[in-house]
């Protein structure tokens, strides 16, 4: 059951990696990247739960903070032009 769990984020990610490259716009690129990002975090999460390492939840909560942080400063690139600076 697992296997076939990992198998279906395998799809999903070359679905949205589809997405990333056809994109119409840079949005559907971006949140196509994100949802690759999410992804990954269920991929971490699932895989600690297939080995039996708890430790791996430490680190998909960490790349989900990185992921969430990432995205929104390249959407705040997109929409302003920068970051904030000066």
């Amino acid at each position: 059951m697992l296997v076939g769990g990992m198998i279906g984020i395998a799809v999903a990610i070359m679905m949205a990696l589809v997405r990333v490259a056809l994109g119409p716009t840079a949005f559907d690129r971006v949140l196509a990247v994100n949802s690759i990002g999410t992804l990954i975090i269920l991929g971490i999460a699932l895989h600690g739960f297939l080995m039996g390492r708890p430790e791996f939840i430490d680190i998909s909560v960490l790349y989900a903070i990185l992921n969430f942080i990432g995205t929104f400063a390249v959407l705040k690139l997109f929409s302003t032009g920068s970051l904030g600076d000066r």
